[in-house]
Order: structure tokens, then sequence, then C-alpha cells
């Protein structure tokens, strides 16, 4: 009975991202909806985001909260860790004990420090080529993304990708740049956001994304116009634009800073 449970869970899932993608609504919206879904993979709610490239470098596109955007920085700081590897390497990186696993030098102490206890990166390809690595991060306890959630993670990561490259198949590549820069504009107006509110309200980050979120949902609005409105209501000024979008991939550079040393 509980597998049938799970089954049919995992099938509302699939088809609830299907219907995000096909109804309309822009690839943003479809990336944080997967995001979401991927987090309540592991009981209680992990967390989790998409790893892709921006502006030449490894770059958070979505997050399920901010906790998962604090880990990618941590990697993207040290240059090492298991989303980085994912992405250049295209290979599904478990980890089921961060505190006992030697890889990534400096990384695995300092996340452990976070309160991340396990993660599981998975690619997303399209057309044989690694597009974005979906994240998550466990927090409950070691080992908590066992074989039974990382089979649902692999499910869910095929669905994504087929998803996505059946958009691929139908939208102008210029307009999925498009579409990909506006999820990372958004990602760049909230994090300034973050910071503003953390000056103002003398709170953490965590606390702030979450004033942003209740904001958000409480008034029917999208996250990032509420950040965009605090901005330029605070400073007196638009939020900054980002670096445009490349599409190219650096595997090669990559590579060598995410491969653990021997």
């Amino acid at each position: 009975m509980a597998a049938d449970r799970t089954v049919d869970a995992l099938t509302t899932t699939l088809r609830s991202l299907e219907s995000v993608l096909l109804s309309g609504p822009s690839l943003e919206d479809f990336l944080l909806t997967l995001a979401g879904s991927a987090a309540r993979l592991v009981e209680p709610s992990a967390s989790s985001g998409i790893t892709t490239y921006y502006d030449g470098n490894p770059r958070t596109l979505v997050t399920s909260d901010r906790r998962a955007a604090q880990v990618d920085e941590l990697q993207y700081e040290t240059g090492l860790g298991p989303c980085l590897h994912c992405l250049a390497t295209g290979e599904i990186v478990d980890v089921p004990d961060l505190s006992t696993d030697p890889r990534w030098g400096d990384y695995g102490k300092r996340a452990v420090e976070m309160g991340v206890q396990c993660s599981l990166s998975v690619p997303l390809m399209v057309d044989g080529h690694t597009v974005a690595a979906l994240n998550i991060y466990g927090y409950d306890q070691p080992r908590s993304i066992g074989p039974e959630q990382q089979q649902r993670a692999l499910v869910l990561a095929d669905q994504a990708t087929s998803a996505i490259g059946f958009a691929v198949r139908f939208v102008k590549q210029t307009e999925m740049a498009e579409q990909l820069e506006q999820a990372m504009a958004a990602r760049s107006v909230i994090d300034q956001a973050i910071g503003v509110l953390m000056g103002q309200q003398r709170c953490d980050a965590n606390t702030a994304f979450e004033l942003l979120r209740t904001h958000s949902q409480n008034n029917n609005q999208k996250l990032r116009d509420v950040a965009a409105g605090i901005i330029t209501r605070i400073t007196g000024h638009p939020p900054t634009a980002p670096a445009q979008f490349e599409t190219g991939n650096p595997r090669d550079s990559l590579s060598r800073r995410s491969t653990p040393p021997e």
C-alpha cells in the first residue's frame, strides 16, 4: 500500500509538471515547480535548486528555498562540490553522508556546518548535453535520500528533461535563452532585495527570503516583482540588471575545478 501511494504521488507530481509547461507559462515557472517538487521527495522536505551556466560561470537558476542557494554559493566560492561535478561531467553524484565524504576539499566541512547531511545531484540533459543540474540537499539526517528517493528523483529528472527537450524543439534557441535570462534576472533581483531587507530589518538571509515570500503570497504577486518593488522603494533606484545569459558550456575549465584532487 505504501508503494502504491508513492507511485500515485509521483504520478501526480509529473502530471503537474507537464501541465505547468504545456499550459503556457514561462520556463522559469516550470523550473520553479520542478525545484519545489524535488524538495518534497524527501521527508521532512529537503532543499532543492537547479544550477546552470550563466555569464560563463555556474549559477543558481531557481531554488525551492534560500538554503539551497546558500549551499550552491558555497560551491561556487570554493570551486568544488557535487553540483559542480554533476554539471561538468553529466554524472549523478550521490552523497549519503557528507560528514564522512572526503571529496571536494573544504566544501564538505563548511556545508556540514550549514546543516547539510546528505545530497543528490542529477544532470538534466537535452540532446546528449548537460544543460543543468538538479540538486537536492537533505538536512534531517545522513542517508535520508535513500534508494527510493533517488529513483523518484531520477524519474522526475527524466520527465523534466523530456519536457525541456520538447520546449527546445518548439521554441527558437534565442527565445529559450531569453527565458533563461529572465529566470536568472529574477534570481538576481531577489538576491538584491534580500540584501536590502537584511540591512533594513537587521535579519539573516533566510528570514529576509521568508519575508519576501510571505508578502508575495499574501498579495498574489510574483516574487521577483515584490523584490523589485522593495529595491526601488528603499534605494530610489530600480534593480541592477545582471549580465546576459551565455549559452556556451565551459565544461573543460569547470571539470578541472570541480574534480577533487588525487
